[in-house]
């Protein structure tokens, strides 16, 4: 089965300012400085910029086209300098399309910054952050909003705060498996469509969407709002997906694992992780069998392999050429029930 094509993968080639602005400014506590800026501005790279060499005059690698940041060195730069020298610097950086600039810390903008700034309609912000910090705060922002976002189709929930997506062709059973999930306690991240987007470098976070929300299709009975009928703690709205659930049909000639010693995995954008392919068939518990692999999976993560201890412990007795068949105790007590 094909999880990932190339048109559900998606990226955004630009945010504009006025986006970026009413989105992140709580995240950075950031405050309009300019008069009358051009919000519709446009941000095409998720980096940020500190054009310290760009204020001293050199611009062939002047990346101009991200938020620029104005820290203790760029502040006290233009300081030293001289009202002639403060605009004839400022000139050569304005010369380029800033999409903004924000000005961190304690430092505050010489005057001709503003002067020039309402000339050509840059926005100028403010944050009471340190560099360092702010740098932290809006990369992360901007890094989510460049991402790559992969578009699948499934059913995601929450199984003991493991984040499992069940997929599979249509109706094999994807929503009422989550459903029932749901039922005994755990919680609906999206069903239906879901957008995957990649945080770091090891991390896929997953949401529906907008539209969707948590609402659920169940075949026979229809559109169903599990937020109204179970309430809150039945939802959440992003989770890290760790484990893939394919359900499929019973197949008597497909080979379905048996041990857990070979174990399967699948990469999305690069991210490796554990893939299970599970057959329905009828009298199968799917759902207790998808909080079973919630569980397992989290004693490996506490480093705890059931099938590795199997293996171990049947490769000691099959070396043991002495030994037999022994039962799981050496004196049954007096206890006859």
């Amino acid at each position: 089965m094909t999880i990932v094509t190339d048109k559900s993968i998606t990226k955004k080639e630009f945010i504009t300012v006025d986006f970026f602005y009413n989105n992140a400014k709580k995240l950075g506590k950031l405050n309009l400085l300019s008069e009358n800026p051009d919000l519709e501005r446009k941000i095409t790279d998720q980096n940020l910029h500190r054009p310290g060499l760009a204020l001293a005059g050199f611009v062939d690698l002047f990346s101009f086209n991200r938020v620029q940041i104005f820290g203790n060195t760029e502040v006290r730069y233009l300081n030293k300098l001289s009202s002639d020298q403060q605009d004839k610097s400022l000139r050569t950086l304005f010369q380029f399309s800033v999409p903004c600039i924000i000005l961190t810390g304690k430092n505050k903008p010489v005057p001709v910054l503003l002067e020039l700034a309402k000339e050509k309609r840059v926005p100028i912000f403010y944050s009471p952050y340190n560099t360092t910090k702010l740098i932290y705060l809006l990369g992360d922002f901007l890094d989510d909003q460049f991402s790559q976002r992969i578009t699948i189709h499934g059913s995601f929930v929450d199984v003991y705060g493991v984040g499992i997506c069940f997929v599979g062709k249509s109706g094999v059973g994807k929503s009422e498996v989550a459903l029932d999930l749901i039922e005994r306690g755990h919680r609906l991240v999206a069903d239906d469509v879901i957008i995957l987007t990649k945080k770091g470098e090891g991390i896929l976070i997953g949401s529906g969407t907008e539209i969707v929300k948590h609402n659920m299709e169940i075949r026979g009975l229809g559109i169903i709002d599990v937020e109204r009928i179970f309430g809150i703690r039945a939802i959440r709205y992003q989770k890290r997906l760790e484990i893939l659930v394919e359900l499929e049909v019973w197949d008597d000639k497909a080979n379905y694992t048996r041990t857990g010693l070979d174990e399967k995995t699948i990469t999305i954008s690069e991210i490796e992780m554990p893939y299970i392919k599970l057959p329905i068939l009828p009298g199968k518990n799917i759902t207790v069998i998808s909080e079973v692999i919630a569980l397992n999976y989290l004693l490996k993560h506490y480093g705890y392999d059931a099938a590795e201890i199997f293996k171990k412990r049947l490769s000691e007795r099959i070396s043991d050429k002495n030994s037999n068949q022994q039962r799981t105790t050496d004196y049954f007590e007096h206890d006859f029930e």
